[in-house]
């Protein structure tokens, strides 16, 4: 017992530094060295720390980060995320509702080509937020959409908690992406059918466009949207027939954004210094957090907190939804004062046991996992993209305001969350359909190319 109260108290203390704004890195660094060096010796964690730590940097899946952040940036600097918004605003916005509606799809787009909550949030504020209000839309909901859209960054693939809960939990990155296109889908559809529906009952809630929209204003705003569509259909078409690997996909991703943002006469040096500019930023503070959750993530298991709670909770249940829903809860509270990779570095060696306990499929947790975060991300008191959007606004919205306009959106979370982990079916048929195709070009030994060339043609097996 000795060595698992010495891991609850590596826990309280890493939650406390976090409450005294100590950097997360160095939280995690500080903890984790303590608790391995209180485990065995100095000797032993600065082995941790000298080895093991930055053998893990060297981890190639984790080239994955900065490639799809450099795409998502490129496309933003290059306009692309705002024709898709104007897009979804021609289609949707006559109906009473509509701009909030293409909020979301613009936020879903938007996260498609980068990766990230808070840059989606931030990239669709600066454009969507003013011309809500400026349309005279009730001003929580025009901020709450926007807030709580961005979270669709985290679900949505490409992600970077994606790709961290890969590398931490030895998944695969191709099927954690292929297992994020449904439930975000479902997400964001069931954000926009609330926000219709609560516009078609009260329409001074968010009046429709009074201007006319023709059919071939709509036929062009859609063709202004290829190059958001075209690059997410070559980047995740690509991983899910077995052309390329995510890390290779990265790079495809971010070259293709770079040409085509080149061609279309939308890059300029500033806009592409910008670009590396931002994602060296944003890389560089996600792999400091990787370096340190990886000496905390040792000691936890020196530990043996994680299993010694594993072992209580099958003690008390053998069923796993009761499981589920408690670490929801704890999910959700720590989600009120911690940012998301943080917190899923820090449970991430405690919670694995357990999971695991059940026999719990990690993919399927893992997306759970991340609906779990998107929800902190817009709860109080700490709602990081809330905060956000504030930062977007101004003192125009006061921030009560906008708390108030995402509620109706966490209770959609709820509702998506509950779906999720009633049917998992559907999280894990599209991964279920990639595991068979892989399955089959190996047992044919061909390749993906020649592979679709024989069901074309009609001669491929069965």
């Amino acid at each position: 017992m000795e060595r698992e109260l010495i891991g609850g108290i590596g826990v309280i203390l890493m939650i406390l530094l976090l409450f005294l704004r100590v950097p997360v890195a160095f939280a995690l660094l500080g903890v984790g060295w303590g608790g391995v060096a209180v485990l065995r010796s100095t000797g032993a964690a600065d082995a941790v720390l000298s080895a093991d730590t930055f053998g893990s940097l060297l981890n190639f899946d984790l080239t994955t980060i900065p490639s799809f952040m450099l795409m998502g940036y490129i496309a933003y600097v290059a306009g692309f995320t705002r024709e898709v918004y104007d897009a979804a605003r021609m289609l949707f916005g006559r109906l009473p509702g509509g701009l909030a509606a293409a909020s979301t799809m613009g936020c879903a787009a938007f996260a498609a080509v980068s990766g990230s909550s808070l840059a989606t949030a931030a990239a669709m504020g600066k454009i969507a937020v003013p011309e809500m209000l400026r349309r005279g839309y009730d001003k929580g909901l025009a901020t709450g959409v926007v807030a709580a859209s961005g979270t669709l960054g985290s679900l949505i693939p490409p992600s970077v908690l994606m790709i961290l809960y890969a590398v931490f939990t030895q998944q695969s990155i191709a099927l954690l992406f292929i297992a994020g296109i449904l439930p975000g889908i479902l997400s964001a559809g069931i954000y926009i059918a609330m926000i219709l529906i609560r516009a078609r009952l009260n329409p001074s809630l968010a009046p429709g466009m009074t201007e006319r929209i023709t059919f071939l204003d709509k036929l062009r705003s859609l063709k202004s949207t290829w190059a958001i569509t075209l690059l997410f259909a070559v980047v995740m078409g690509g991983i899910m027939i077995g052309f390329f690997t995510p890390m290779e996909a990265g790079a495809i991703g971010a070259s293709g954004a770079f040409l085509i943002a080149l061609a279309a006469g939308r890059l300029t040096r500033a806009k592409l210094g910008r670009a590396f500019l931002d994602t060296l930023r944003q890389s560089g503070s996600i792999f400091a957090i990787i370096f340190g959750a990886h000496v905390f993530t040792r000691f936890m298991a020196l530990s043996g907190l994680g299993q010694w709670l594993a072992d209580i909770a099958t003690s008390y249940s053998d069923q796993a939804i009761p499981v589920v829903i408690a670490l929801s809860v704890i999910y959700i509270i720590l989600g009120t004062f911690i940012g998301p990779i943080e917190i899923m570095l820090i449970t991430l060696p405690i919670v694995v046991p357990v999971v695991q306990s059940y026999d719990i499929s990690l993919l399927w947790f893992g997306i759970i996992m991340i609906k779990y975060l998107e929800i902190g991300l817009i709860t109080p008191p700490l709602g990081f993209n809330v905060f956000m959007i504030s930062s977007v606004v101004g003192r125009s919205v006061p921030i009560t305001k906008i708390f108030r306009g995402v509620m109706w959106f966490l209770a959609m979370d709820v509702v998506t969350l509950a779906l999720l982990i009633a049917v998992p079916a559907i999280t894990l048929f599209l991964p279920n359909l990639y595991t068979d195709w892989m399955s089959y070009l190996r047992n044919a030994d061909l390749d993906a190319g020649a592979a679709i060339w024989l069901w074309v043609t009609g001669r491929g097996a069965g």
